[in-house]
């Protein structure tokens, strides 16, 4: 909304689908400006950390049904497993609600939304201490260059293909018959449409811009590792460009021939 009015200009953040009933509601294409692809082959999903995965033979998200499964990932005595969600307001909020819904979890799962970073800190020193977790995440962030899926945690399919709003006719199936409850997503850079259209070297700038989901995963974890700062991220963002000067380069250059 902030962008739709004007006040912001441009986020690199958009998910799609994740984020369609956000961008409908704020005006969809009427308000903003979206070409291109920034980042393809975002995931996301629920993991397990894989020695519980592996002890228990748990692969799929609705065995928690089973109250003696569940009370495995119980980190507060009531029983029930405690699954890390994330941030109040964020798109997967609605999502990891609405499925625990759907699969029947109620009885069975406490879903905690709250400050997200807190929260997968604290998941982070149950995992080091040996003791089991169950979680949302997404890629690229830091916590899957912390806990890796494959090595150290296992993503965990679900029963069937359900997601709200906007979403609810997409099937999460893979081509492989494997189904972990999110499509795959997109991340697109979102810009005010007024300020697009005064605007067209960024306009296309941000149409043709595109960065690996490997390079984000590690820069997150740069962050993730004491390296916040904003002259420590500007640092990132040179060191990026010089690597792919070339590349970089010719962006640019056809950016500013659009503002012919």
């Amino acid at each position: 909304t902030s962008i739709a009015s004007g006040d912001a200009t441009f986020t690199a953040v958009n998910w799609q689908p994740l984020h369609d009933d956000m961008y409908a509601a704020a005006g969809g294409d009427n308000k903003f400006y979206r070409e291109g692809v920034f980042v393809s082959g975002a995931a996301q999903g629920y993991l397990i950390d894989k020695k519980t995965a592996e002890q228990y033979n748990i692969t799929n998200i609705a065995q928690l049904k089973d109250p003696k499964i569940a009370k495995i990932f119980d980190t507060n005595g009531d029983g029930k497993a405690d699954m890390m969600g994330c941030s109040p307001g964020w798109g997967c909020e609605a999502v990891i609600n609405h499925q625990n819904k759907a699969f029947d979890l109620q009885k069975t799962v406490e879903v905690s939304h709250g400050n997200y970073a807190a929260m997968m800190a604290d998941t982070i020193t149950r995992f080091k201490e040996g003791k089991p977790v169950l979680y949302y995440t997404w890629t690229p962030y830091w916590v899957s260059d912390v806990m890796k899926p494959g090595k150290d945690v296992v993503w965990l399919q679900v029963p069937f293909s359900s997601l709200p709003g906007e979403q609810k006719n997409i099937d999460t199936k893979l081509p492989n018959g494997a189904n972990y409850g999110f499509p795959v997503n997109t991340m697109h850079i979102v810009a005010n449409k007024a300020w697009a259209e005064k605007n067209p070297a960024a306009a296309k700038l941000f149409a043709i811009m595109k960065l690996p989901l490997a390079d984000i995963n590690a820069q997150n974890a740069m962050m993730h590792a004491g390296k916040s700062s904003e002259a420590d991220v500007q640092g990132h963002v040179d060191g990026w460009i010089n690597a792919h000067q070339q590349q970089f380069d010719g962006w640019v250059k056809e950016a500013l021939a659009a503002q012919k």
